[in-house]
């Protein structure tokens, strides 16, 4: 079986929530064929990583992508009908490598992660082939992962004019967008549960519409694991960890919310408590919070384990959220209690008060944080029990067994 999977970013080092899920998705699909990858690079530092991706994929096409080239151009999409989000991700040289891949391959699948990476099909002869003969035997998938227009909806109520604007139209246009998608492709799928359906009522007459969970490495993501940081010792004050990139916008948003509204309210309680901001590319609101004394931002890390092992427990405070968030799934698997927002706990199988705590108030959250900064015995015990919950339910293969279904059917046609 061939199979051409097509990303937005760079699948390698899987260090955050595309990257992951994208990874592990070539890694596992890797065993039923020959997997064909083309892929943008938006870190030229990333382009290091393509060996990482040798085990996985017969061949690997890396095509740079110049960030702030892009915002610039996508900003156009709006006055021409075209989402923002499908500019920004459109490559000539891509759309070049993967003409030239379908000319030579007749793939068995065509796997396609992000909404906007269907464009390259749409503008290839393989796509117009496709609408012409039925006859055609590839399947095509879509792994949307979130309802990324709604994503944008949520983001256009948060901010001020004119970004608000903005991004309800990109809204509406990647709405558009998204029903044109799944009616070309074979299979839509979707990270939870709840984006499912959510799509479902935005597109009645959509189907197949699957849900394929996330997953986490739990032999990676093991408390007491030695990490790059070798035995360095561990600070003996209490302190509380987020990770994730710190450019991205709803983690800013949830960072800052945390400090303004919740973190004074720990301090009078706790007032030894750190507070630890872990994740790559800090914004300028970010950087300003690190004040080195009880608020430490430490940028891009090589072991984010090292801080896992360090916290004393975790917090997801996103009021933006889609999807699973995989650093809510890291953390219960390095045994650590995790609160976290409702929103980030979206489409996680866990139950709340046994695995981790939901708060939704800011005055809920610090009383949450607060009293299992003081109560040891109800962390070990959060933690003991996320981490069970993580190694029960959350193993990639088994998250990602309804791609085994759709690819057996293909081998079905196949020897017919």
């Amino acid at each position: 079986m061939k199979i051409l999977y097509l990303a937005h970013r760079i699948p390698y080092p899987p260090n955050k929530g595309d990257k992951i899920r994208s990874f592990n998705e070539i890694k596992y699909l890797s065993g039923f064929g020959e997997v064909y990858l083309g892929a943008l690079v938006d870190n030229p530092c990333d382009m290091k990583y393509e060996q990482g991706l040798n085990c996985w994929c017969r061949e690997i096409y890396l095509i740079p992508l110049s960030t702030m080239k892009k915002k610039l151009l996508s900003l156009k999409g709006l006055w021409n009908g075209t989402p923002m989000s499908v500019h920004y991700f459109y490559e000539q040289d891509l759309q070049q490598a993967v003409d030239h891949l379908i000319s030579i391959h007749n793939f068995d699948v065509i796997f396609c992660f992000s909404s906007p990476m269907a464009e390259y099909l749409f503008r290839s002869s393989y796509c117009r082939l496709k609408k012409r003969d039925n006859s055609n035997s590839s399947i095509f998938i879509m792994d949307f992962c979130d309802v990324d227009s709604q994503k944008w909806k949520e983001y256009s109520k948060i901010c001020k004019w004119p970004l608000s604007k903005i991004f309800l139209k990109e809204s509406d246009l990647l709405c558009k967008y998204e029903h044109k998608v799944a009616k070309t492709f074979d299979y839509s799928i979707f990270v939870s549960e709840r984006e499912k359906k959510l799509f479902k009522q935005l597109n009645p007459d959509i189907d197949p519409i699957l849900t394929v969970g996330n997953g986490v490495d739990i032999e990676y993501f093991q408390p007491g694991r030695p990490s790059k940081k070798g035995n360095k010792s561990i600070p003996s004050h209490p302190s509380v960890l987020f990770t994730g990139v710190m450019d991205y916008y709803a983690n800013v948003d949830g960072v800052c919310w945390f400090v303004k509204e919740i973190w004074p309210n720990i301090k009078r309680e706790v007032p030894e408590t750190v507070f630890y901001i872990v994740g790559s590319n800090p914004s300028p609101e970010i950087k300003q919070l690190h004040n080195n004394i009880d608020i430490i931002v430490t940028g891009y890390v090589d072991d984010v384990r090292f801080y896992y092992d360090l916290a004393t427990l975790c917090i997801v405070p996103l009021r933006v959220a889609r999807g699973i968030q995989n650093k809510v799934l890291e953390a219960m698997a390095m045994a650590k209690p995790v609160v976290c927002t409702p929103n980030a706990f979206e489409g996680i199988d866990a139950l709340p008060g046994q695995d981790l705590i939901i708060a939704f108030k800011s005055r809920d959250f610090a009383k949450a944080v607060t009293k299992l900064l003081q109560d040891k015995t109800l962390r070990d015990e959060l933690g003991s029990r996320a981490r069970k919950c993580m190694e029960t339910c959350y193993n990639w293969n088994v998250q990602l067994n309804p791609l085994k279904q759709i690819l057996s059917k293909k081998d079905i046609q196949s020897s017919v």
